[in-house]
């Protein structure tokens, strides 16, 4: 007797795989990964080396010996975690901070629901969040880019453009006064300026979210609303008092945000499934983004909005939900 196994929908045929799409991933953080290495050198080799050695090690170490069922090392999801965590964090992070990193997100943050496809959080922001939270010295203690180019030479630390506004508007300077101090656009587009190792070069970002939408990996939705809503929260107070908010140009070239909208709030197992829910999902990471930015404790805020609205999507999905296919709508008879 033949067999058939039915499985639920939605049934498309697609020569797609959990791995392909993840390398393709990795291919895409490629421009990123190599700014950083140009611009921070063999610190940033090591930090990508001890992040992805690290979530690998935890991976295979929790399904074969504690969850006991395959160990799917190879499918390329932890490859991409480890590379973000280390996107997400300073080039001189120690070793055993980084290595934390990787065991909270591996294990809390992916594991602890059970693996690929059933995490509520995107792992690696879960681990930045923990990190900052735990050890804020030094994940605020940012490394000015140096090309290899210039040699070798002492590292020096100072604060990121969000730092320098954010203390300086605390301080009763002016937008006018600070600007000597930022970064120039052109800056902030080829990574000279401080940050996080993955976030310097807008540059290298848009490349590797150009290659997504062009390998369908990603659609434009979350991208496109996420930057939209910062850029017309932040237009409407920068148009209020110019001196006192920064335009939506610094907003989006600046910090986390290019690398949240393409890499992270992008994630396919933590973002809504339908195109309207993801609309929803960027302009309401937008929007907390800035609310936090110009109004919260920390300079930065794309990483709290996203899992806060990472905790959200099941109620997007949810509510934006597609009609299931040969339903009818309603029909009312007048009397």
């Amino acid at each position: 007797m033949n067999m058939f196994t039915i499985s639920g929908s939605p049934h498309v045929k697609s020569d797609e795989s959990t791995k392909k799409i993840m390398y393709g991933v990795v291919i895409a953080m490629m421009p990123a990964m190599l700014v950083s290495i140009y611009f921070f050198g063999l610190q940033a080799v090591r930090v990508l080396f001890l992040a992805v050695l690290a979530s690998l090690f935890f991976e295979w170490v929790i399904q074969k010996y504690l969850i006991k069922g395959p160990v799917t090392l190879m499918d390329g999801s932890a490859l991409v975690t480890g590379i973000l965590l280390a996107f997400n964090v300073p080039s001189n992070l120690p070793a055993w901070m980084i290595i934390i990193g990787a065991l909270v997100a591996i294990g809390m943050a992916k594991m602890s629901f059970g693996g690929l496809g059933k995490n509520i959080f995107n792992p690696a922001l879960v681990a930045r969040v923990f990190l900052l939270v735990s050890f804020p010295v030094q994940m605020t203690s940012w490394p000015k880019p140096q090309p290899i180019t210039e040699g070798l030479a002492d590292v020096i630390t100072g604060p990121t453009p969000l730092g320098i506004i954010k203390e300086g508007l605390g301080a009763g300077k002016t937008m006018s006064e600070l600007k000597p101090e930022i970064p120039t656009y052109m800056q902030d587009f080829t990574g000279q300026m401080g940050g996080s190792m993955g976030e310097v070069s807008a540059i290298a970002l848009i490349l590797g979210g150009i290659y997504m939408l062009w390998k369908k990996i990603i659609t434009w939705h979350i991208p496109v609303s996420m930057l939209a809503t910062v850029a017309i929260f932040s237009g409407i107070l920068w148009g209020i008092n110019p001196e006192h908010y920064a335009d939506p140009m610094f907003h989006m070239l600046t910090g986390g945000m290019l690398l949240g909208a393409i890499f992270m709030a992008t994630d396919m197992v933590s973002s809504p499934m339908t195109n309207i829910g993801q609309l929803v999902f960027g302009f309401g990471v937008g929007l907390l983004t800035i609310l936090i930015r110009i109004w919260g404790a920390y300079p930065e805020g794309v990483s709290f909005a996203i899992l806060l609205m990472n905790a959200v999507v099941p109620l997007i999905n949810k509510g934006f939900k597609p009609k299931r296919f040969g339903v009818k709508p309603a029909v009312t008879i007048k009397s």
